[in-house]
């Protein structure tokens, strides 16, 4: 397995990808996700390629005080090959490499085996409320 940044490229492919490991909801444009993250350099789609084939793909970005994740997903095919964990290590390196003292990210309440994943990683729940308020909507 080799993981590299993701390019222009790669988008359809990724989106696919999080699209079958379930992580896309109707609300969110996971391309234009997918495109502002490589426009910015606090940003970036991190890949997992096994025999020259996607299997896995984490966007991470750094927002001066924390770092974030978003849309880790693996090939539902390949799951259990510690490629969701390679993909953590190398967002963890990436948002390291840049000084953030800190990674977070979103896991859905009801995600009791998304949360095992990151619990088996050393990560803990943090007793905080997420709030938002949707800006595209105007």
């Amino acid at each position: 397995m080799t993981i590299r940044t993701a390019l222009p490229a790669d988008e359809a492919a990724t989106v696919a990808l999080w699209q079958a490991a379930g992580l896309t909801r109707p609300w969110n444009d996971a391309n234009a996700d997918f495109r502002l993250a490589l426009a910015n350099e606090t940003s970036d789609v991190l890949l997992a390629e096994t025999d020259r084939a996607l299997a896995g793909a984490v966007m991470v970005g750094f927002d001066g005080h924390r770092g974030w994740v978003y849309y880790l997903g693996v090939d539902p095919a390949q799951r259990r090959a510690g490629i969701g964990a390679a993909l953590m290590a190398a967002a963890e390196q990436w948002l390291k490499a840049r000084g953030c003292p800190k990674i977070m990210f979103m896991v859905r309440h009801d995600n009791i085996a998304t949360k095992a994943f990151y619990a088996a990683l050393g990560y803990e729940e943090n007793a905080v409320v997420t709030m938002g308020r949707r800006l595209d909507d105007d």
